[in-house]
């Protein structure tokens, strides 16, 4: 019996050493349980939208655009379309590491009710996948709506590209690389849709300074280092100069295209987002962008958008649907 107790125990502090181990060595282990929880939120997320979703919403599912097994996207179109539409490519949430377009296909299905094709891009997260490789995907599914227009019924020249959460950073780093060359030749990625095409893009709960993540009381904590480590692959990511260069806030120019910018206020990435807004307004960028007083109630929390049975979340759809109508005018 006691022979068998220090076997267990010795065991067990094995077992607990390599865990200590593995998460002082690697950002996986703790990744995978976000995974597992951010997989829980976006279904129930979806699950409250159900009942929003307009009658006959002809959605198209897993339309390649690569050679990739995740490089695919869903395309959604309002009942009895007949016309080229102006196209919504949307960039979905998850950290950069998890999250998939379904968390965000009843949202667009929604969107798609007030008369636009909508588009839910999948790219690579989870292990083994890196910076900039969800960056060249979006922008390849970029590339291939506006080459393939066409045949999606779509008008290849009014574009407008959104994202939430991790998707919002993607967005907005890839419509910088569109309307900044010498930011496109820094990342090393070269545009596949012409600026003219891209009207505005639609920034909601986004992330757009990882350096933040190190000041101490900063807008990130341990939750978006770990994170960034993954996405990063690089465990002091502050010090990589390749990946500094996902800060898109410090490289943003006037060309950048006009943007709806909107985050929570019990969100704690807001004040990147007010940031941001306040940095493209200052340069003269047309901004609509809704922020909520730090004492709003109940508080809002990030991505609060997608929450259509509260008001905040409808008068968040509202100013959307407004600035995507002034921006796609033929």
């Amino acid at each position: 019996m006691t022979r068998f107790l220090f076997w267990t125990l010795g065991i067990l502090a094995v077992l607990a050493v390599a865990l200590f181990l593995a998460l002082r060595l690697s950002p996986w282990p703790t990744v995978m349980v976000i995974q597992y929880v951010f997989g829980k939120g976006d279904a129930a997320s979806e699950a409250r939208l159900v009942k929003h979703v307009p009658p006959g919403i002809v959605t198209r599912a897993d339309i390649p655009y690569g050679t990739g097994p995740t490089e695919i996207f869903d395309l959604n179109l309002p009942p009895g379309a007949s016309e080229p539409l102006p196209a919504i490519v949307w960039v979905h949430g998850g950290a950069w590491i998890a999250g998939s377009k379904a968390g965000v296909a009843n949202y667009l299905k929604v969107l798609a009710g007030y008369g636009y094709a909508t588009i839910g891009v999948e790219y690579s997260t989870g292990y083994g996948t890196t910076y900039p490789t969800p960056v060249r995907q979006v922008n390849a599914a970029l590339g291939h709506v506006a080459t393939h227009a066409a045949e999606l019924g779509i008008d290849p020249e009014r574009i407008i590209l959104a994202g939430d959460s991790a998707g919002a950073q993607l967005a907005a780093q890839v419509a910088n690389i569109i309307t900044d060359p010498a930011y496109a030749g820094q990342v090393g990625i070269e545009p596949l849709l012409p600026q003219h095409q891209l009207r505005g893009v639609i920034l909601v709960s986004g992330a757009y300074d990882m350096q933040a993540a190190t000041v101490p009381g900063g807008d990130m904590s341990w939750f978006v280092n770990t994170v960034l480590w993954a996405y990063s692959g690089v465990k002091d990511f502050v010090e990589d100069k390749q990946f500094t260069l996902a800060s898109v806030a410090h490289y943003v120019t006037a060309n950048f295209p006009p943007a709806y910018i909107t985050s929570g206020n019990g969100d704690p990435l807001a004040p990147q987002a007010e940031r941001l807004a306040a940095s493209l307004s200052g340069m003269g960028v047309p901004v609509s962008s809704l922020f909520y007083p730090a004492d709003h109630e109940p508080a809002l929390p990030h991505e609060y958008q997608f929450n259509l049975d509260t008001p905040e979340g409808q008068q968040s759809l509202d100013q959307m649907l407004t600035f995507i109508a002034a921006h796609t005018l033929p």
